[in-house]
């Protein structure tokens, strides 16, 4: 039996509406774009990026959590030391102020001995058939205080002075060596000559050299004798030959 339809649209427009849609063409689309290299490559980027992002940030963080926990042990240090590094500064300002008045004593006491160890050795060198007549220093005062000529002797005076005056200071003591003078007389020239040869074998005089000799008339007895004098300076002995004994006061 042979039907006809007489009216066309009617079914064509019941098929469009209930038309299903292809998901194998649709998977199948999906894998082809998968295969793509550039797609492949950008998601792996992607991964490796966040990957790292995730990783530095898991880094940074604990790393600021340990300096943050160092930070607070160190204020803490700090705060319980405080005080001990207080006590510690004072107490070696103290160990330097000490330091410093002990050379200045050493170098005090070690001159002042000098002119008894002088007259010693002279009194020791003396011949006989001679005698002396003055001992009088040559040499000018020294110009700086016995605390800067302690600093500079020990070589503790430069560190709080420009380097000019540090040099200024050295040179200074350098030129202030004690020199003097001995003027005396005698009867025979072997007496003078065995006093000289004694006074500078002494660990406290150098550089003995006779300056002039005239004949004169000794008195009391009006003989006729030789005058001489004598220019010499003061050596810095060994501390071996110093000797020091007490001092005892009888009442």
């Amino acid at each position: 039996m042979i039907e006809i339809n007489l009216l066309p649209g009617a079914r064509k427009s019941k098929r469009s509406r209930t038309a299903s849609v292809d998901v194998r063409a649709l998977v199948g689309e999906v894998v082809a774009r998968i295969r793509d290299p550039y797609l492949i490559g950008a998601i792996a980027g992607v991964a490796v990026a966040l990957a790292a992002t995730g990783g530095m940030w898991l880094y940074q963080s604990r790393k600021l959590s340990s300096l943050e926990e160092r930070e607070q042990v160190a204020l803490q240090d700090s705060t319980r030391f405080a005080a001990v590094i207080s006590q510690r500064s004072a107490a070696e300002a103290s160990r330097d102020s000490i330091q410093r008045q002990i050379v200045i004593i050493k170098w005090i006491d070690g001159k002042r001995y000098v002119w008894p160890h002088l007259l010693e050795e002279i009194n020791r060198a003396l011949t006989p058939y001679t005698w002396l007549k003055s001992i009088k220093q040559t040499s000018a005062p020294s110009t700086l205080g016995p605390e800067v000529e302690a600093e500079v002797a020990a070589g503790t005076g430069k560190n709080g002075k420009p380097k000019i005056a540090a040099d200024a200071d050295s040179a200074a003591l350098a030129n202030s060596v004690l020199t003097f003078r001995i003027v005396g007389q005698t009867v025979d020239y072997q007496a003078l000559t065995r006093f000289m040869k004694q006074l500078e074998a002494s660990p406290w005089i150098e550089q003995v050299k006779l300056t002039k000799t005239e004949l004169v008339m000794a008195q009391p007895t009006n003989k006729e004798a030789t005058e001489f004098t004598l220019e010499m300076q003061l050596q810095k002995p060994d501390s071996a030959v110093i000797r020091r004994v007490p001092i005892n006061v009888v009442r």
